[in-house]
């Protein structure tokens, strides 16, 4: 059986030889890799090629965010949109106004004229974030700036055109072939209105607008909901196993009541939209969960992603599976910190490994991924290990 049909299989709660575990390696090898630090054997390979050698899948579900498709891909960061060469669909900007700088810092600098006003955003991607592994940069000047600036932001959301992207698309499936899942990656945020308190204002400052002039953000949370429509109906039709949306949850940022007006309602509107596309729906859960777990279950998704437990969270991975049962597969269940030494030594690391797979039980719907991904500075040996008891782990 290949690690694609693993993978279906393990979500449709069917039979597998072994346990699966597909870690998220990206982060880990792009730090290595700039480091120069990667094991020796593995100083000159690729991702894929490590991957290959010792008999893993690859993990597909998270994309490479310095991937852009275009020039000018990078000046839309600001705003959320993450217009990738990997993604099913692309983004025509040709309706917009626009000016960017990027300098030697990585700071690039975009103006949005429009005609209800300017909106300007700073972002940063520089070789402190590189050699963290990261492919995805940091917002230091945010768009909404006050609630005057509602108009000239509806007015970009609604000037950005959606086009599918099939043809790259086909060719990045081919690319993993039987050696995972093809994910249709669309948004980070799981909603509109997540999408503004995530991308799009500092936190504090959604609070204090969320609570002051909540009309004015549904106003733009109408026009973003358009946007991530167009989106998402080209990420479902395409050729591909997963549609992913919607990430970084956290039952404090996302309080619950907050989650389950304006979040859970979007993710079981896309979920049955993958559903009708013959596709499952996966979202990125790698917060804090503490009180979150009904509204994944109410929202209809399959996976939930880099699923991060005790003693990382709150929540023990045991509970976790108990609640999901059968309707939703985990990815993930290994907290990161446990492949650090200087979090766990080698006698920790294998008892704690050891008593987290006798909890669980039959081992059906879940599949194994440090989460939410495999630090830069975790002991290579380690995956090995882990690899290795997954492999004789009898689902």
């Amino acid at each position: 059986m290949n690690f694609k049909q693993e993978i279906i299989n393990t979500i449709c709660g069917k039979k597998v030889s072994h346990l699966p575990f597909i870690p998220r390696l990206d982060i880990w090898y792009k730090a290595n890799k700039f480091r120069n630090t990667l094991p020796r054997k593995y100083k000159d390979a690729t991702l894929n090629e490590i991957v290959d050698d010792i008999g893993l899948g690859y993990h597909t579900v998270v994309p490479d965010f310095s991937n852009l498709r275009t020039g000018e891909s990078i000046a839309f960061l600001g705003l959320g949109v993450y217009d990738l060469k990997t993604n099913p669909y692309k983004i025509d900007f040709s309706g917009l106004d626009f000016k960017f700088t990027t300098n030697e810092n990585g700071v690039t600098e975009t103006t949005f004229k429009t005609p209800y006003g300017n909106i300007k955003t700073t972002t940063v991607y520089n070789d402190a974030m590189l050699k963290s592994g990261a492919t995805i940069g940091h917002t230091t000047e945010h768009a909404l700036k006050n609630i005057n600036d509602i108009e000239a932001m509806i007015y970009i959301f609604e000037n950005m055109a959606v086009k599918d992207n099939y043809s790259d698309f086909r060719q990045y499936r081919r690319s993993i072939g039987d050696n995972g899942v093809c994910v249709a990656f669309s948004m980070l945020s799981g909603s509109p209105f997540h999408h503004i308190m995530k991308e799009l204002i500092p936190f504090e400052q959604f609070v204090y607008t969320f609570n002051d002039s909540l009309p004015y953000l549904e106003e733009l949370s109408g026009a973003i909901s358009v946007f991530f429509d167009k989106i998402l109906n080209i990420a479902a039709m395409s050729d591909s196993e997963i549609l992913f949306c919607g990430a970084n949850y956290d039952s404090f940022l996302t309080w619950p009541a907050f989650f389950n007006k304006y979040i859970t309602p979007f993710l079981k509107k896309y979920s049955k939209l993958a559903h009708k596309n013959n596709k499952f729906f996966l979202t990125h859960t790698d917060g804090e969960n503490e009180n979150l777990i009904n509204e994944y279950i109410e929202s209809g998704i399959d996976v939930a992603d880099s699923i991060c437990p005790f003693p990382m969270t709150k929540l023990k991975l045991p509970g976790i599976r108990k609640d999901f049962g059968e309707k939703i597969t985990i990815w993930g269940g290994l907290p990161s910190i446990c492949i650090l030494e200087e979090y766990m030594n080698d006698y920790e690391f294998d008892k704690y490994i050891h008593e987290l797979l006798q909890s669980l039980g039959k081992g059906d719907h879940i599949i194994l991924s440090f989460a939410d991904t495999t630090p830069p500075d975790g002991k290579f040996e380690r995956i090995l290990k882990v690899n290795k008891l997954a492999k004789s782990f009898k689902v």
